[in-house]
């Protein structure tokens, strides 16, 4: 999007539907025109992906104003997992596809998961900095994993149950602090094992931490 002017999607989630609506955000000194074609609710990580209804519109923008074009759509066929929203649009002539910013998630059946808080409390040391795994979480929405990098760097982190990928949601570290937070999909009661496995941008060796779960 241009840098005076963002698309982001507010909405609320029910039971069986999600309702809300894309807002086209100007904040320079000109007006913009945006025109909206398709939609689609898109899997977080892809690939997985399908169309919802919006109003095909082209809104002028003025300066400083927020304009709305609003959704709704069914989620009781949707499988398990977490969810974002993107749009194709044209902004100024000019095609591109944005997404919303907002995800939310079909929370997993509580007799598949497995619902459980563990300290892990143990380090490793990855490309010159020391990797503090802290805690993880899982439930009905998905795994969370709390850890920390002294001094903050950059760092891949996975996380496998018994041999298999997590698919990660969204990994945010504060650049200062260095206090990092995971989101990933959770573990199954099925599962007996978690591995986390760190490694920084530059190349060089990683290094893994196996749990044993309760």
């Amino acid at each position: 999007m241009s840098e005076d002017i963002s698309l982001v999607a507010h909405f609320e989630r029910f039971p069986a539907t999600v309702k809300g609506a894309f807002v086209v955000r100007t904040g320079g000194r000109d007006p913009h025109q945006v025109a909206f074609h398709e939609a689609r609710v898109v899997r977080v990580p892809g690939p997985g992906e399908r169309q919802i209804h919006i109003e095909q519109v082209t809104l002028d923008v003025p300066p400083r104003r927020d304009l709305f074009v609003p959704f709704e759509f069914t989620i009781s066929d949707l499988e398990p997992a977490w969810y974002g929203l993107e749009a194709d649009v044209d902004v100024d002539g000019s095609p591109r596809t944005v997404g919303g910013g907002k995800r939310f998630c079909v929370p997993w059946p509580r007799s598949a998961v497995r619902a459980m808080s563990v300290r892990v409390d143990k380090r490793v040391k990855v490309g010159g900095s020391t990797v503090t795994v802290e805690r993880c979480q899982s439930g009905t929405d998905g795994a969370t994993l709390r850890f920390s990098i002294d001094p903050p760097q950059e760092m891949a982190v996975r996380l496998f149950a018994d041999d298999r990928r997590l698919d990660v949601v969204e990994q945010e570290v504060e650049p200062v602090s260095g206090r990092g937070t995971l989101k990933a999909y959770p573990l199954l009661r099925s599962h007996s094992t978690l591995r986390i496995e760190v490694a920084g941008k530059a190349r060089g060796k990683g290094a893994g931490i196996t749990v044993k779960l309760p």
